[in-house]
């Protein structure tokens, strides 16, 4: 406010206003100094990260094309001298392995309170079916379809207003019969923030701890996070899990043991060529990198013993 207060606004946004050559210069250097200090004090003295600080630049070039495209008020294209930056955040959803305990170990399952069950029952449901935590909550009997003795699940995307029928598996099948006595609901409702705690504890219960490199950008450099609790050491696999580790988990799940990319990507409601989508491709693949090495690592045992 205090560098608004430095500049009367009238000359910016008075329809159909030319400027001459200097004035040209002056609202150049007027809307650098305001870029830079305005970055400056989301980097400064908030600690926001690259994401975030492109994201409140984008928004003003937004607007700024806003009044000069639907307003015509002319305020000039000195907005478009503000770079916006944007980072790729690492995903860190579970390994099939990792979700096959959660799914079949019963002596843990047996170890959680009642509460703690609902919560993976919750969570495993949601790592299976790739829906969004919105998605997930509003979900009722009547997404349930049965054809042939096959459950499928039916929803439309509260976000994306788009359909998908996913098959259920058998033992999804059963989390969701625990629950059938509850009015209405499929699973148990949960309040977002609460549930994104309870699946950091469920995740520390399971022993999945182990550390990860977490990275965000400042002006384009890398920065290294520590753990809020303990500035020595690294985020575990544990700190990092949230509601939308489901949905990576079960995309990534799919591609990693083989369903074809575009029956996915119709699971999940990405489009053609997304590139969202193609981050958990790219993370997938790592993993079916590592299953085709041992394909032929048992290639090279097998050697021809005898020749004609």
């Amino acid at each position: 406010e205090q560098f608004a207060a430095e500049k009367s606004f009238d000359l910016r946004i008075r329809p159909g206003r030319r400027l001459n050559t200097r004035e040209l210069e002056t609202e150049k250097n007027y809307w650098k100094k305001f870029y830079k200090r305005f970055t400056d004090y989301l980097y400064g003295d908030c600690g926001y990260f690259d994401n975030y600080v492109g994201q409140n630049i984008k928004n003003i070039r937004t607007f700024f094309n806003y009044l000069n495209k639907d307003l015509a008020m002319g305020v000039g294209e000195f907005h478009k001298l503000f770079y916006v930056r944007k980072e790729e955040i690492a995903i860190f959803p579970l390994m099939p392995e990792e979700l096959n305990f959660l799914i079949n170990d019963k002596p843990f399952e047996a170890s959680l309170t009642k509460r703690m069950k609902e919560v993976k029952d919750f969570f495993v449901f949601g790592c299976t079916v790739a829906l969004r935590f919105s998605d997930l909550n509003a979900l009722k009997k009547s997404n349930i379809r049965i054809i042939n003795g096959q459950h499928y699940l039916a929803v439309r995307s509260i976000k994306t207003s788009t359909d998908t029928l996913v098959k259920l598996p058998q033992y999804a099948v059963d989390i969701i019969n625990k629950y059938s006595k509850v009015k209405r609901r499929l699973l148990p409702l949960f309040n977002k923030v609460n549930l994104n705690k309870y699946i950091k504890l469920l995740l520390e219960q399971a022993g999945f701890t182990q550390p990860v490199h977490l990275t965000r950008g400042k002006r384009g450099q890398t920065t290294e996070l520590k753990n809020q609790n303990d500035s020595k050491q690294l985020y575990r696999f544990c700190d990092v899990a949230t509601t939308h580790t489901m949905r990576r988990t079960a995309i990534t799940t799919m591609l990693s043991l083989g369903v074809p990319e575009q029956v996915v990507r119709k699971i999940s409601g990405h489009a053609p060529g997304s590139k969202e989508f193609y981050r958990y491709v790219a993370f997938a693949q790592t993993y079916q990198d590592e299953e085709t090495q041992k394909m032929f690592d048992r290639l090279e045992k097998k050697v021809l013993t005898e020749r004609n």
